[in-house]
């Protein structure tokens, strides 16, 4: 299967599902900007299809390890979380805003399945001599996605409205179901071996998230230091309008960060075993830190600069929360854990952008300042999990 499936394939599919994951937010927030013409209604937009995502993630990761064709349930997940957009443009300023948001938190189940439900395969595609290098480039599909998408939002914001934008990164959402559908099959002695309730799997995915020194210490450092990147990403659309000329404009600060990220991943993908991840974690989140308080700055070449080094932040601590997801993974339980610590990511993400909207109706400059203290507890987080010599038995039991 793996001389069929290629890394290419997956690494193409990845870009353009996450692409469309990346510029659906930033059109949603648009589109609710225009709309509503308020930042607390459009972050709460944005806030709605991300929180859902801790309740998603887990499920939609237990039912991964169990798929024979994992591929198959995936590209399901995407067709459902299009056509979700979809229905969500529709009605967008037609119905009231409660029930849109009810819609927004609906589809938002379904989001781990474009990030941590692709990562989770990448076993299956590569050997395991090749995954630190494929498991940097795929945390690049990430910052390739997070260039693109935000660029084209506000491009086509722009040019022809925020809904049209809303409308695009649904077709690229669609055009990377071929390469979902196609990912290699679990090897056949896998295949229905799972006869615990689901229940059960889910539990052992908490315990070893939570047992496992390494793991809980990536996730908890990520999981805040999304909660500031949600905090800028909400002061998007008042940073464009008020620093650099028009609302559509915000939206590039976020490809910035992107172009920053893929360059420093670009590098780390030379250097993948030269500096341990925990160390790449935590300093990342300081990194994101100063660039936040930078962006207190009310001068558009500052913000710029500020956006670039938060891209230097997200960029290797997203590569180093991967690689050590891939190896402290039990096989049967990698597609639960990779979506469980991604659902985590981005209702931390919903929490900050809930969190900032109004408050940077207040005060811009108090909002960024917020998302830099919380960058530091970041930092402060991973310092905060107990470090062990080793595994319970209970963890090497599931490892089998």
């Amino acid at each position: 299967m793996r001389g069929r499936y290629s890394l290419r394939s997956y690494l193409a599919g990845a870009v353009a599902a996450r692409a469309g994951d990346e510029m659906s937010g930033p059109a949603l927030l648009l589109a609710g900007f225009a709309v509503a013409g308020s930042t607390v209604e459009a972050s709460s937009l944005l806030a709605g299809i991300t929180v859902s995502a801790a309740v998603g993630g887990p499920v939609l990761g237990a039912f991964l390890d169990r798929a024979a064709r994992p591929g198959r349930l995936l590209a399901g997940a995407l067709v459902l979380y299009a056509t979700g957009l979809g229905v969500l443009l529709g009605g967008l300023g037609r119905w009231p805003f409660a029930v849109t948001i009810a819609v927004a938190v609906v589809t938002g189940l379904l989001g781990p399945a474009l990030s941590g439900g692709w990562t989770a395969q990448l076993p299956r595609v590569v050997p395991g001599d090749r995954l630190p290098r494929a498991n940097a480039l795929d945390a690049m599909t990430f910052s390739a996605a997070s260039l693109a998408g935000p660029a084209l939002a506000g491009v086509v914001a722009e040019a022809l409205g925020a809904p049209s934008a809303v409308v695009v990164s649904v077709v690229l959402i669609t055009l990377a179901l071929p390469a979902a559908w196609r990912l290699p099959a679990r090897p056949g002695r896998a295949r229905g071996a799972r006869t615990a309730p689901l229940i059960s799997d889910l539990a052992a995915g908490i315990r070893i998230i939570i047992g496992r020194p390494s793991l809980a210490r990536a996730t908890l450092t990520s999981v805040i230091s999304c909660v500031a990147q949600g905090m800028l990403t909400a002061c998007v659309p008042l940073l464009g309008e008020r620093v650099l000329g028009g609302v559509g404009r915000g939206a590039m600060l976020l490809s910035c960060a992107a172009v920053s990220a893929l360059a420093a991943n670009a590098v780390l993908t030379r250097f993948a075993r030269s500096v341990a991840p925990e160390t790449i974690i935590w300093t990342s989140a300081l990194v994101q830190a100063a660039a936040l308080a930078l962006a207190t700055a009310d001068s558009a070449v500052t913000l710029i600069v500020a956006a670039l080094v938060v891209g230097v932040g997200e960029g290797p601590q997203l590569a180093a929360v991967f690689a050590i997801r891939h190896r402290e993974a039990p096989g049967d339980l990698r597609g639960q854990i990779f979506t469980t610590g991604a659902s985590l990511k981005i209702t931390g993400f919903a929490v900050g952008a809930a969190v900032a909207g109004p408050v940077a109706t207040q005060s811009l400059s108090t909002a960024l300042a917020l998302a830099a203290g919380v960058a530091v507890l970041a930092a402060l987080g991973f310092f905060a999990v107990p470090s062990a010599t080793g595994h319970s038995s209970e963890d090497r039991a599931l490892s089998g």
